[in-house]
């Protein structure tokens, strides 16, 4: 695709390089966080994390950050690449108001949920600001293309430099090669990815040197939602917290099984945690 063109002391942490040969040079928030469920999230609000992001694309070395729900949290739990994945990850931030809720029961509160559906417009609005170079990967074939352009539409000036939509089978090792290579030629300073979860967070953990990109993030259906596919719960649904049954009325038999795990999981953390407060 051509190129279109249509804080606080948390964000002085953000990118501090830990010293001496042998140490990790991840970019991390060094405090300022809670521990829910086993993921350490950043407390922070949507514009600190568009700030945040901007440090990054300063700093120019190879980052991702991580937006987390309750299903995350979950796979989290059990699959112990996510949990390699949120220790290379620079920050990880609360997309899901169970986590946002929990927190506020710990009176660790964290100040708001932080959605991937929402951060793209932010994202991108910074993007079209600053002259940041943007590329999607990812989604059902003509999803991102979409995307990208209601997006160069609204924010006049942003400068997206690829879209690259990968079959849903496995890349054979040369065409992995390939895909990263075009990544890097583009030279982007933001890789949106919207590759599934857990799929997408795997892959960028274990490939983010490779792509030497400053900022990437897993996005999930947030391109669906750009472009229009898939309509998103009214406001006041996503406020209280009531989101997912919007989107379980949506796709019944898809996403139905997904959130009964997620209650279970859910039901099962509370009652651990509670055991364990009056022990």
């Amino acid at each position: 695709m051509e190129p279109c063109q249509t804080a606080s002391t948390t964000l002085e942490q953000i990118g501090r390089r830990e010293r001496g040969s042998g140490q990790s040079r991840r970019q991390t928030v060094s405090s300022n966080r809670v521990t829910i469920w086993g993921l350490p999230l950043a407390r922070v609000t949507f514009q600190q994390t568009v700030a945040m992001v901007d440090q990054l694309i300063e700093r120019h070395r190879p980052g991702f950050f991580i937006t987390a729900n309750l299903h995350y949290a979950m796979l989290a739990n059990r699959d112990p690449r996510l949990r390699a994945a949120n220790g290379q990850a620079a920050f990880i931030v609360a997309d899901g108001m169970p986590l946002v809720s929990y927190s506020r029961l710990k009176r660790q509160p964290l100040p708001e949920r932080v959605a991937g559906a929402d951060l793209i417009y932010g994202l991108c609005e910074r993007a079209a600001q600053r002259g940041h170079r943007v590329f999607l990967l990812g989604g059902a074939p003509g999803v991102a293309e979409q995307a990208a352009g209601k997006l160069c539409r609204r924010y006049p000036g942003l400068q997206i430099v690829g879209v690259e939509v990968p079959p849903f089978r496995e890349l054979t090792s040369q065409e992995h090669s390939q895909l990263i290579g075009r990544i890097r030629a583009a030279r982007p300073d933001l890789l949106l990815v919207a590759l599934g979860q857990p799929k997408g967070e795997i892959w960028l953990a274990e490939n983010f040197r490779a792509l030497g990109v400053p900022v990437c993030v897993q996005v999930g259906a947030t391109f669906d939602f750009v472009a229009g596919r898939v309509r998103r719960a009214p406001k006041w649904m996503q406020k209280i917290g009531l989101e997912w049954f919007h989107r379980i009325l949506s796709e019944p038999r898809r996403l139905l099984p997904r959130y009964v795990h997620n209650a279970l999981f859910l039901l099962q953390a509370l009652t651990r945690d509670l055991s364990a407060a009056f022990r």
